[in-house]
């Protein structure tokens, strides 16, 4: 059982791991060994709250399937033991992230000295450009 948050556990049972050939530079140890990870993970085998299933919807983007199911491609490193070790990662900081809920934003009012001193200082400015110009001409 993995541990994402205080009441939520997965089973590493329904963690589906399968080991592709890595694209990209290596030379022939590319062409030869299936290193990279590509994990497979059924959202619906969870229980969610809703809102947390919308945000975990939205962080996951492309790696989500229409049917729920998150896909992550792990590459980074040339050993299949660490491609799935960080694939593993990346999938529960995914679900942790999903999980926490946003501080809801309180607007609040300035205050009656702050708005005083930015129309004092407006009222500054004002005066040193009014004073740039030319009196006029008397001819």
């Amino acid at each position: 059982m993995l541990r994402i948050s205080r009441d939520l556990t997965i089973d590493e049972n329904d963690i589906e791991i399968s080991f592709v050939r890595a694209s990209g530079p290596g030379g022939q140890n590319v062409n030869k060994l299936s290193t990279a990870a590509q994990l497979r993970f059924d959202t619906s085998r969870i229980t969610l709250p809703a809102d947390a299933k919308a945000r975990l919807n939205r962080l996951a983007g492309q790696r989500m399937t229409k049917d729920g199911v998150i896909v992550i491609h792990a590459q980074r490193f040339r050993t299949q033991e660490r491609n799935r070790a960080d694939a593993i990662d990346r999938l529960l900081e995914l679900l942790r992230e999903a999980m926490i809920r946003p501080i809801p934003r309180r607007p609040t009012k300035p205050t009656l000295g702050s708005k005083k001193r930015r129309l004092e200082g407006k009222k500054r400015r004002s005066d040193v450009k009014a004073k740039r110009g030319s009196g006029g001409f008397d001819d």
